[in-house]
């Protein structure tokens, strides 16, 4: 077994359990057996189940597995948006699902401030079908103010809201029911292997899809709304999907309920408040987001004086695997992961190793 900790913000370190779950999973076969059978669907049913349960949603809310979120953009912008949604974008994972809209053609909107900055107008613009919030901005460690989220819906109540959750759920409190839609991958919070999204919706996500199909508009092939659902009902999927990601989701998903969600939550706050306070009173470091209220908990990112190429070095020789800066800040950021893996000894830790450099 490796000696590193992965801080990276996804790909991240493995949740603790997952180990002994590919056990049981090869033990079990679980990677051999057919996803129209009844040990599959029992697999489909758990991972459904469990998630709504740590997750704290309806019975009105329905869940579909992917490939990954990238892959639910596609699928909100095919089934969900006939002519036009508007996104808000500080950062380059919200500019991409906007991107994705443009490729489909529509004519949708970009709110867009600066990289890290508060968003000052949340106006929509008029003849929106759907509005994309980023809850959790990986690339920069921001966070969109969650009352802000639900405003937005009870000012829209005509319009759907898209709430990109990658790198936030379980780890931030969220109330589902007071928006449409919502995604997130894998790779990053739950601490699992790459090559899952989970996509969840409501009823008027549904009626939306087939309001679009009833007009003939064409809202994918195998992966849209209605096959999704379509399977979804014997709990099964469309294709052959990553029968052992969904396994081990289900597995997690119910290690963090036992482990309790609020504990998980209250974890979140104390070690993000441990980091942010080492890296405001170290001279080489600062907290990129200026505001604490926009402050991500679970990516804490921070400007490096000297550039960043020597700090990721120094704590990878500790055996610390620390993320880069996204894109154009790679050189200049660190990103820490701050997931239900890292515990508060290794987060203690960390602290006390930057305050010896």
């Amino acid at each position: 077994m490796s000696k590193n900790i992965y801080f990276t913000p996804g790909p991240t370190q493995l949740f603790y359990t997952v180990e002994g779950h590919i056990k049981s999973a090869l033990k079990d076969d679980i990677g051999s057996i057919s996803h129209r059978s009844k040990a599959f669907e029992k697999v489909f049913a758990e991972a459904r189940e469990n998630l709504t349960e740590l997750l704290g949603l309806s019975q009105g809310h329905e869940i579909y597995f992917t490939s990954s979120a990238n892959e639910i953009w596609e699928r909100i912008i095919q089934n969900l948006v006939a002519h036009r949604s508007h996104h808000f974008s500080n950062g380059s994972f919200a500019k991409k699902f906007y991107s994705f809209a443009k490729d489909y053609q529509k004519d949708s909107i970009l709110t867009e401030s600066g990289p890290g900055k508060p968003f000052e107008d949340l106006s929509i613009a008029e003849g929106s079908e759907l509005i994309s919030c980023t809850l959790n901005e990986t690339s920069i460690g921001y966070t969109f103010p969650i009352q802000d989220i639900y405003d937005l819906k009870a000012k829209h109540p005509d319009k759907l809201v898209a709430v990109d959750g990658v790198s936030a759920f379980p780890c931030i409190p969220f109330d589902f029911s007071k928006v449409d839609t919502a995604y997130f991958s894998v790779q990053k919070s739950f601490g699992l292997p790459s090559g899952l999204g989970v996509w969840i919706l409501n009823k008027a996500c549904v009626e939306k899809a087939e309001q679009l199909e009833a007009n003939g508009q064409i809202t994918g092939s195998y992966h849209k709304l209605s096959e999704l659902r379509k399977h979804g009902a014997k709990n099964q999927t469309p294709e052959t999907p990553n029968t052992l990601g969904i396994y081990l989701l289900g597995k997690v998903a119910k290690d963090m309920i036992d482990r309790g969600v609020k504990n998980i939550q209250n974890e979140t706050i104390y070690k993000s408040t441990l980091l942010y306070q080492t890296l405001e009173n170290h001279p080489d470091f600062n907290p990129f987001i200026e505001n604490k209220e926009h402050r991500s908990k679970t990516v804490v990112v921070s400007e490096c004086k000297n550039g960043s190429a020597e700090v990721i070095e120094r704590f990878k020789k500790k055996g610390w695997i620390l993320g880069s800066g996204y894109s154009s800040f790679k050189a200049d950021h660190i990103r820490i992961a701050n997931f239900p893996m890292h515990s508060k000894e290794q987060i203690e830790q960390l602290c006390d190793y930057f305050n010896q450099g």
